[in-house]
This record gives structure tokens, sequence and C-alpha cells, in this order.
């Protein structure tokens, strides 16, 4: 049986049923800005911020020298949580980085000052134990299939031990100094220690650091295709090895990532003081955690951004500062810091179901 040819009226009302059909819901400004992960930790943020400047504005927490010493406190970290948050991501966690932290760190002192190696030299080896660190975690990871809060957890043990047991063999104690008199410390120190002056207030050059790696790392993961896989590789890593995405390149690649971040922070460290300590960086995998999740990032891998680790350092900065400034005991920080750590994940939560709700 022969077909009426259709109209154009019925062509137009086809065309109008097939985009009905489309799973493309659009969505206001507001709906795309609750979706944003870093949303709660940049209206934290504020409200740290003027938190802080109402009960210790007077007290320096609002000048230029209190704001360099909270921003110095929010870049060591942050240059940190940075590679974290691209690692919490793809779905795995690296609990060995405070460790890393201290080794690094020593190891830049001990070359220096006890074996007379220039700074050039040092950093070279530092970034190559890094990169075989971050290679050592992701290849056990990959190769054991066991969670990656295991594995570095153990090497969290491991590098920490090590560091303690090698120092002492070699110097006889845990605390080594002296590095400000080894060959090339100038321009190490201008590098990685030295301030930059603003109105007349020195401002670390860490927070360059901090903010550089930052902009370089929130670019990549929403411009470029490898941050395409690192989302696809966390939220569902089977189904982003079926679409072709190289999920143990990937992976390694972001253990490699946080193992050099880490290092970046101990040589930091070990410039800026003229020494090292074996105990320094104790912590620093926890909190790092905290601030990543503080700043959007899921547990369960998949969901997050860099900007949202960035704002989770800028609270953690202030807070550590704040309290500072307003005279409380420092030993409630850490009930300020599990408290914050509460309420993201709960807000967190909420975020992501807003966001699934209006896909």
């Amino acid at each position: 049986m022969a077909h009426a040819p259709q109209t154009i009226e019925q062509d137009e009302a086809d065309t109008r049923d097939a985009s009905a059909d489309e799973r493309i819901v659009e969505t206001s400004f507001l709906q795309r800005l609750i979706s944003r992960p870093e949303l709660g930790a940049a209206g934290g943020a504020l409200v740290v911020w003027i938190f802080f400047a109402v009960l210790a504005g007077d007290q320096g927490f609002l000048s230029l020298r209190g704001t360099a010493t909270y921003l110095e406190v929010s870049a060591e970290l942050g240059i940190l949580a940075i590679a974290v948050a691209l690692l919490m991501i793809g779905g795995e966690f690296d609990l060995s980085v405070g460790s890393i932290i201290g080794a690094s760190g020593m190891m830049t002192t001990i070359l220096a000052v006890e074996y007379g190696w220039p700074l050039s030299a040092v950093l070279i080896a530092v970034l190559v134990f890094a990169v075989l660190v971050g290679s050592f975690n992701g290849y056990l990871v990959l190769r054991t299939g066991l969670p990656s809060f295991i594995i570095t957890l153990a090497s969290l043990f491991i590098f920490r031990g090590a560091t303690i047991g090698v120092t002492r063999l070699i110097t006889g104690r845990t605390q080594v100094g002296g590095l400000s008199e080894a060959a090339g410390y100038d321009w190490a120190y201008t590098l990685f220690a030295s301030d930059v002056t603003v109105w007349g207030v020195g401002f670390p050059v860490s927070i360059l650091w901090w903010l550089g790696l930052a902009a370089l790392a929130a670019w990549a993961l929403q411009r470029t295709p490898f941050g395409n896989w690192i989302y696809g590789v966390g939220g569902d890593a089977e189904a982003a090895r079926n679409t072709g995405v190289p999920v143990r390149t990937v992976k390694l690649t972001l253990f490699i990532l946080t193992a050099i971040a880490a290092s970046l922070v101990g040589v930091i460290q070990a410039v800026s003081f003229s020494g090292a300590d074996v105990l320094r960086g104790e912590l620093r995998e926890f909190f790092a955690i905290i601030v990543v999740v503080i700043g959007g990032t899921l547990l369960t891998g998949g969901y997050g951004t860099v900007i949202g680790a960035v704002f989770g350092a800028l609270i953690f900065g202030m807070v550590r500062q704040g309290i500072v400034f307003t005279g409380v005991d420092a030993d409630w920080f850490q009930v300020f810091l599990g408290g914050m750590l509460l309420v993201a994940v709960l807000v967190n939560n909420w975020v992501r179901r807003q966001a699934m709700q209006n896909r």
C-alpha cells in the first residue's frame, strides 16, 4: 500500500518530537553552578576568611604580612594536593607522599653536605628517585590488584624507616643542616625559597610554584584528552579500557606525578630551612587527602577539580594561621580540620546528587 508523502508541517512535528527525545536537558546557570565540585570549597574559603577577618583582623590577619603567612602554609600543602587530587580523581590513593617529602629533603641535604654534590646534580638525583618511587607504587598497585591504600601505606613505612635508618648510618643524627654552604645554593634558594616583594612584604616563591602548577594541572584536566582519561579511569576503569583508554599508563603516570610533587615539596623545605629532618612531611599525606576532599573530590574517584584542591589548601592555610592570630591554642587546629572534613564530605555528597540530577 502506498504511503502519502509527509507535509512540511508533519516534518517539523517529527523534528520537534525527535528533539524532545534527546537526553539533553538545558540547565540554568544556577544548576550548573551548584554542580561544580569546587563550589563548596570556594564558599568555605570565603566563610573562613570572613570569620578570621572579624576575629583577628586587627591582630594581623588582614595585613599583607599575615596574608603571606597563610598563603605560604597553603602553598606548601597545595603543591602536594594538586597531584593528590589528580590521583584521587583517577580512583587511587597515595599515602606514601609524606615519607617521600622527608626522604627527598634528606636526600637533597646529605648528597650536597656530606658528599659535596652540586645542587644541580642533586636535583636530578631527587627527580630520578621520585620517578622510581612513583613507578614502584604504581606498578605494585596495577600488578597485584590490591587497593592503593594498602600498597602505599606499606610504602609510607618503608621509606620513612629507610630515611631514618640511612640518615643515622651516614650522619649519626636525624637532623642534618649546612645546606646553605653547598655549591649552587644561591640559585637553588632563588628558585625554591626566595621571596617576591609586594609593597614591601615578602611573599615566598613557593606560592608562585603552587599557583603555576595549579593552572597547568587545571588546564590539563579540563582541556586535554589525558584529563578526560583521568575522569574515565576514576569513574569506571573497565568501561574506559573498553573505549581505548590506556588505563595502566594513566594510573602509573598519576603515581609518578604525585611522587614528583612530594619531592618538590621536600626540596623546597630543605632549601628554605637549609637542612632536613627525617620526620619532615609527617601526616602530610592525610592533610593532602583532607584538603582535596574539602575541595570537592570524591573518595570514590571520577569526580573533582584541581581548583577545588586549591581552595581546600587555602582553607587549610587560613585556619592554621588564623588560629595563631586569634591566640587560640594550636591544639584545637585538628578539631577544626576534622570538622571541616566531615562537613565537606556531606556537602560533596549533596553536590554530587545535584550534578547527577542535572544530567
